[in-house]
């Protein structure tokens, strides 16, 4: 994911502090050091409609991006490819930026705080330990905040943008099941199989290459149909050629740590790209998979009857009315009937308070709290929830396999995601498209 960081230059004042440096006179011919390098650093390399941005910013980013590349072992690019790459990545978020401005889109300090001590939190640190890491590590807090408030109008912008007109229909996922159901089974063990192109110790680049070049055509053979096994048996320099390169099973969690990736998200049948390690270039195929055990969960059938708070009803009063509801259902007056005069959940009220079956997670934990301790038949005490106090019966409890379902859910949010991905692209092409952008870099490589 990019690194975004927020330049500390408004855009207008920028372009008015490289104008003023312009207009200066030249008095010699060798300006002082310090005056050029500052005017360097304030030179603008782009504009993007009425905004600029200006070098200095392109450089802090382009020294946070390095550090990355490094350690996810990318090759880092020639300067000017690199340069060019991160300036368009800026220019990028300072349209998203302008877009959201004029949306009115905005984070204010208590969302921005909330979302900071929920990242603290997942990081089981306090927001003071946060703040002492980052900048123990050389990050300013007020830079981490910014970047954290830029990140959510972002989010915001792209779900009211972009995300919210995204559907899946049934068809749609009936299709995905069909052809790729395997990449969503919880995988606890796999079969793989291998190919292994090596190289000597010390192999010259020439030797380095052709090993790739020849793992890469063996790869457009497999996924052009080519049996494994044969070209296994033919090519590979693994200890397990003679058996058409097959590893066997492994539990997922003891898979060699190189091909940990391929055997989480590769499909039944599919082939890897190659792999480099010391000795060679490695191909990998995931032959057959073994999913967990079928997704059962005790499921409880309710019903309730809400009563909702307001300047006319307090705590004190909804409280008492349900506690004398109560007395009657015990008493002997029908839940049901209650549920349709009282209940202020209109969509469960019409069916006498019915919520149906049940599964955890369904319910707010207030809720499922409640429900999980009372045993059918029994109706519970008055209590409250987010969205006010409930008096709950439990009908029924029973065992369900919801696999399908889940199944069916998790084919509904990988479509989704793929829709996003390819939607969130083209919707930033046509905001750039639409924008007056001028990239001033010199020596660009376009």
């Amino acid at each position: 994911m990019a690194t975004n960081r927020i330049d500390r230059v408004p855009g207008r004042c920028a372009l008015a502090l490289a104008t003023l440096l312009l207009a200066l006179p030249v008095t010699s011919p060798l300006r002082p050091a310090a005056a050029a390098g500052t005017e360097e650093l304030n030179a603008i390399v782009a504009v993007v409609n009425d905004d600029v941005i200006v070098n200095s910013e392109l450089q802090r980013e382009v020294a946070a991006v390095i550090p990355e590349l490094k350690a996810r072992g990318t090759p880092i690019p020639p300067a000017q490819v690199l340069s060019k790459q991160v300036l368009n990545r800026i220019i990028s978020k300072r349209l998203q930026a302008q877009r959201a401005k004029q949306l009115g889109i905005k984070v204010d300090d208590a969302a921005l705080n909330a979302t900071i001590a929920k990242i603290a939190e997942r990081n089981r640190i306090s927001v003071e330990e946060l703040r002492a890491s980052l900048e123990g590590g050389g990050t300013r807090f007020e830079d981490f905040r910014e970047d954290t408030r830029s990140q959510m109008i972002d989010g915001q912008l792209q779900r009211q943008e972009v995300l919210n007109t995204i559907t899946v229909t049934e068809p749609e996922i009936d299709r995905f099941l069909e052809k790729e159901s395997g990449r969503l089974v919880e995988r606890s063990e796999v079969r793989l199989q291998h190919i292994l192109i090596a190289f000597p110790d010390g192999a010259t680049p020439d030797q380095i290459q052709k090993a790739q070049a020849k793992a890469a055509g063996l790869v457009r053979q497999l996924r052009g149909g080519a049996d494994f096994a044969k070209l296994a048996v033919a090519n590979s320099d693994g200890q397990q050629a003679l058996e058409g390169g097959d590893l066997g099973w492994f539990k997922l969690a003891e898979v060699p740590a190189l091909v940990a990736d391929p055997a989480r998200t590769l499909g039944k049948g599919e082939v890897s790209d190659p792999l480099r390690s010391q000795g060679g270039f490695h191909i990998v195929k995931l032959s057959d998979l073994k999913g967990s055990e079928a997704d059962v969960v005790t499921q409880t059938q309710a019903r309730h009857i809400l009563l909702r708070t307001s300047e006319v009803l307090s705590d004190d009063d909804a409280k008492t009315r349900l506690a004398q509801l109560r007395l009657r259902i015990v008493g002997g007056d029908d839940f049901a009937i209650l549920a349709r005069s009282h209940s202020d959940d209109t969509g469960s009220a019409l069916k006498g308070g019915d919520l149906g079956w049940v599964s955890p997670g369904d319910t707010v934990p207030d809720f499922e709290q409640v429900m999980t301790a009372l045993a059918p038949k029994e109706v519970s005490q008055p209590f409250k929830s987010p969205f006010g106090w409930h008096l709950l019966q439990v009908l029924d409890r029973r065992q369900a396999d919801t696999t399908a379902e889940v199944m069916r859910q998790k084919a509904k949010d990988a479509i989704r995601e793929r829709k996003a991905k390819e939607a969130t692209e083209l919707w930033l092409r046509r905001l750039r498209d639409e924008a007056y952008v001028e990239i001033r870099l010199d020596n660009d490589p376009e």
